[in-house]
């Protein structure tokens, strides 16, 4: 974290995201502050609080995608959520604590994932032995005189199936192997609809579950795989990992609360303004800081950093309840995107749509050449489809890309080996059709 400094951390946010100068601004000095924060003096560090991001712009100009960076660039637990979604089911919603619980969930299979990366050889190499063990059976001595020559014979045999096994040799041969799980034996969990709570019991209960054990023919690649995740989870330290998991939530935890403006109430004391001004009250505590029960135990939310997003058509920042307003005290607006941005999206990111066509179709040895003007093309129409239908940012280049090259796709096996240059003429061609009708345009872009 050190080495991310604001402007660097802007500079990766710039492989992915193109204009928001201001947004990502924001985020970068919050991310920084949370570094800075770390170095103080406890008495101190406990009293600084993160300045939470209220991000205020139309659908598809960058809001989520800032925050996702952002968090996968210090490698932080994060999750979206819907403000929406609270309300849904009418004024009970959905328990606001669910956000903490499921940003948890996050850090535990991060951790355990870079715990298991750590213990992995030495998994491989145990996973490797019992599979020998399967393939040849440790013998029975009969006479004492014929044991040291059976053990050398024995020795010598099981180093040349080890070598097979390393190289692959033996990867489609089947053999038996028998797996441990955890069952419940009250017998009342069995439709798929309680297999999610069927999971969860597992987990809390854990080593309380008696073990079944399972008897199954696979190939000895596939039993490699299963013994190494088996061998993995016994090295783990799951305290450890627990610790660590609930330590990383606290304190570099990020979520980002999506059409917040949804649940912004506009005047009415009754009706759906109830429900919206609850969800408001219930996400309150959780960003004010308040301790959460999770399955892995206690969660403090005072340093995780909240980020709020919304379009703010309708509702205004300010139609907020106050306690919640000031929970989000840096606002940033971002601007709509026009043909300008949606070019150098199209070709500047590191995840631009065109590379991610053109590496698609070479697997299939099919070329796409993507000129200037065909470029500019394709953003012109982008923004226009935009602008008479519904703005729903740069997310309308996938729908106009993926119409644009439809047959392409479709009949690659057949194009393999060919040249196809894709230029204002084949756009043009492709999808003057559609845009010459607006209700079609409206459904199909």
């Amino acid at each position: 974290m050190e080495n991310f400094t604001p402007k660097k951390i802007v500079e990766e946010l710039d492989k992915f995201i193109i204009g928001q100068e201001q947004a990502k601004k924001a985020v970068a000095i919050a991310l920084r502050n949370r570094f800075r924060r770390q170095l103080l003096p406890k008495e101190l560090r406990d009293e600084i609080l993160p300045k939470n991001i209220l991000m205020i712009g139309p659908t598809g100009v960058g809001k989520t995608e800032i925050a996702r960076r952002l968090a996968k660039l210090v490698n932080a637990p994060f999750v979206k959520v819907e403000a929406s979604k609270f309300t849904e089911v009418g004024y009970v919603g959905r328990d606001v604590e669910s956000i903490i619980r499921d940003l948890t969930e996050v850090a535990m299979n991060m951790v355990k994932q870079e715990h298991s990366g750590k213990v992995q050889e030495k998994a491989k190499q145990m996973a490797e032995e019992r599979v020998l063990d399967i393939l040849l059976p440790q013998p029975r001595y009969t006479r004492e005189m014929d044991e040291a020559e059976e053990k050398t014979r024995y020795k010598e045999t099981r180093e040349k199936l080890r070598k097979q096994l390393r190289e692959g040799a033996l990867d489609d041969r089947y053999i038996e192997i028998d797996l441990k799980e955890k069952v419940i034996p009250f017998g009342i969990i069995s439709n798929v609809a309680m297999e999610e709570i069927e999971i969860n019991l597992k987990e809390m209960l854990g080593s309380f579950l008696p073990e079944k054990v399972k008897r199954k023919k696979v190939k000895i690649s596939e039993a490699l795989q299963l013994f190494t995740q088996e061998e993995a989870n016994k090295l783990i330290d799951m305290e450890k990992v627990t610790k660590e998991a609930i330590e990383r939530v606290e304190q570099t935890g990020i979520v980002f609360i999506d059409e917040i403006d949804k649940i912004a109430s506009r005047g009415s004391s009754y009706g759906p303004d109830v429900s919206r001004e609850g969800v408001q009250r219930d996400l309150l505590p959780i960003v004010e800081g308040s301790t959460v029960t999770t399955k892995y135990g206690p969660v403090r939310t005072d340093h995780i950093l909240f980020i709020a997003a919304g379009a703010f058509h309708v509702a205004k920042p300010s139609d907020l309840i106050p306690e919640l307003q000031g929970r989000f005290p840096i606002r940033v607006e971002l601007d709509s995107l026009g043909k300008e941005e949606f070019v150098r999206i199209l070709i500047e990111p590191d995840n631009a749509l065109i590379k991610q066509y053109i590496a698609l179709l070479e697997t299939e040895d099919v070329y796409l050449e993507f000129t200037k003007d065909g470029i500019e093309e394709i953003a012109e129409i982008a923004q226009h489809v935009n602008e008479k239908t519904e703005n729903i940012g740069a997310r309308r280049l996938h729908t106009v890309m993926e119409k644009l090259l439809e047959d392409i796709s479709f009949n690659a096996p057949e194009l393999k080996g060919q040249k196809i240059v894709i230029d204002a003429k084949f756009v043009k061609e492709k999808l003057s059709e559609i845009l010459k009708s607006e209700d079609l345009s409206r459904y199909i872009l």
